[in-house]
């Protein structure tokens, strides 16, 4: 039997911190490893490229820490890509993953259509099973 191994896709702080409690269940269950992903990206304000990669750092190190604390094993990968969908998905290729968790933010219709809905085009690009987990749902998986 392989092992299992989750991607976990997160955008920023707040969503490492929501998933925590359900990934450490999850990946219990499954007895996976779980792969952290960011997709580092400049936003409105940031003074430097690099103040998008320490964000995205402080996001890895927040969620694998709690996992590995948890007594889960976890790496974290930064990447840097236009296409965040792709990048996720070329992720999981390399690092065999055999699911995807994704968790979604709280962006209105507009904030999607302007700066993309990552979840969507994922999807339609995907050929792993996919976990969408909504940023108002607390619980276990």
């Amino acid at each position: 039997m392989s092992e299992s191994k989750l991607l976990v896709a997160v955008s920023s702080p707040w969503a490492s911190e929501k998933l925590t409690a359900p990934l450490v269940d999850l990946a219990k269950r499954l007895a996976a490893s779980v792969v952290v992903a960011h997709v580092a990206q400049q936003q409105e304000g940031d003074e430097a490229e690099s103040d998008a990669a320490t964000r995205g750092q402080q996001t890895l190190r927040l969620l694998c820490d709690a996992l590995s604390n948890a007594g889960v094993e976890a790496e974290s990968v930064m990447l840097y890509a236009d296409d965040i969908a792709k990048a996720i998905l070329n992720t999981a290729h390399a690092r065999n993953c055999t699911l995807v968790v994704l968790g979604l933010t709280q962006k209105g219709a507009l904030q999607r259509l302007l700066g993309g809905d990552v979840p969507s085009h994922f999807i339609k690009q995907a050929d792993l099973p996919v976990l969408l987990c909504p940023a108002a749902w607390s619980g276990t998986i």
